[in-house]
């Protein structure tokens, strides 16, 4: 299992970075993306995330607080965590 562990702040230039990453990944088995400690999401992030949980339903994210109220604010939770809320 892969593991792709987010900055504490996940802006457009980090979404940018972690793109080519995420979606190798994505494709190559189960992913884990760990989000413990990213404090602040930007809407390009948002995007990546949902697109690697439609690409890949073995995807799991591991959510911080922010993450989690961020998701729920947007109305992203089912689609970003799905059962698979840690």
């Amino acid at each position: 299992m892969q593991i792709i562990t987010l900055p504490a702040r996940c802006d457009r230039a980090a979404a940018e970075t972690l793109l080519p990453e995420i979606t190798e990944a994505a494709g190559s088995g189960p992913l884990t993306i760990d989000a413990c400690q990213t404090e602040q999401f930007s809407q390009a992030m948002l995007q990546l995330l949902v697109s690697a949980r439609r690409s890949d339903e073995g995807t799991i994210i591991l959510a911080s607080e922010a993450l989690r109220e961020t998701a729920r604010v947007t109305g992203l939770e089912s689609i970003l965590f799905g059962g698979a809320v840690a």
